[in-house]
């Protein structure tokens, strides 16, 4: 009884820390915009990790069997902590760090526009060096394509 006690016991912690490590994720994509790309990428890491952590604790405490009250124990800690914690974590936390990159960014792009040396124009550059190599490289590919191409008829016939 006790060793399903501390099942239990790990179970609500693992999934109060569940959900604390999406906060963090929610935080990100509050103070660093994401395109919709990058939010899936982010979701995809996110629950390969949780998925790898609940097989973990069902092999380590349980000897890989399913036990629905620690299910249900980890989904009572996610809504524990979604209820009581989150809100009030995920809109400090972010307004704190939104905050804490303006002063730190905005010196900086101040210095940019007084020394000729801006974002836009640095990043303007950095866009068009990559548009370049894009191109060349959509070139050198359609050109090798069409070489594949001719080698295969040249084969067939």
């Amino acid at each position: 009884m006790a060793n399903e006690n501390t099942f239990l016991l790990h179970a609500l912690l693992m999934g109060i820390f569940i959900t604390f490590v999406y906060d963090v994720l929610r935080i990100l994509r509050r103070v660093i915009p994401h395109n919709s790309f990058f939010v899936s990428l982010e979701d995809l890491g996110f629950w390969i990790y949780c998925g790898a952590e609940v097989f973990l604790l069902m092999y380590h405490e349980s000897n890989g069997t399913l036990r629905w009250f620690a299910v249900m124990g980890a989904l009572a800690g996610m809504l524990f902590y979604k209820k009581l914690i989150s809100p009030f974590f995920v809109k400090y936390v972010s307004l704190l760090l939104g905050k804490l990159l303006k002063l730190i960014f905005k010196p900086l792009a101040f210095l940019g526009r007084k020394t000729g040396q801006g974002v836009r124009r640095t990043g303007g550059g950095i866009r068009r060096i990559a548009a370049r190599i894009g191109r060349r490289i959509k070139n050198r590919l359609t050109s090798f394509l069409k070489l594949l191409k001719i080698n295969l008829r040249v084969h067939r016939e």
